[in-house]
């Protein structure tokens, strides 16, 4: 018996390797979400949102606020997911890592730029509805990993 560490022995560690073949169907069973379905999903409810918005106030300006505040959310992750899904994206580990800390630095920065000019922007602004608008609009990412497309196991067995 091997000792890894001064409390733990090989057959008490908490961390098994997986095979090459459990990877391959861990992946096949759990394919990644791509950015671009979240994006997708919170624009849809970003226009949901507004329209509601305009619905239930009968005020055009309301909805307007509603919908600035999705598009301080959806404009950034497109810009967020278009720079995970670039060329350099995937050319290694480390590219991966610096690449993903400088496009959400880029996100945060273009969402705190589209909130400072939204005053600007919208005319006869309602601050609670741009926030209203921006959180439900975030919180798609939740909704969009637990509905994202999953590739059906195939049978190999008939």
């Amino acid at each position: 018996m091997k000792t890894i560490a001064p409390e733990l022995t090989e057959e008490e560690t908490p961390f098994k390797p997986l095979t090459a073949e459990e990877a391959r169907r861990l992946r096949e069973e759990n394919p990644p979400v791509s950015p671009w379905w979240v994006v997708a999903g919170q624009a849809v409810v970003g226009l949901v949102v507004a329209l509601a918005a305009w619905a239930l106030t009968g005020k055009q300006n309301v909805g307007w606020s509603a919908g600035y505040g999705a598009l301080a959310v959806v404009i950034p992750a497109a810009i967020f997911a278009r720079g995970l899904t670039g060329r350099f994206s995937s050319l290694n580990a480390g590219a991966a890592a610096v690449g993903f800390m400088l496009w959400e630095m880029v996100k945060i920065a273009s969402s705190i730029a589209l909130m400072a000019a939204a005053p600007r922007l919208v005319a006869d602004l309602s601050w609670p509805a741009l926030l209203v608008g921006l959180v439900l609009t975030m919180k798609v990412y939740w909704v969009a990993l637990a509905y994202a497309p999953k590739k059906r196991p195939t049978n190999a067995k008939l």
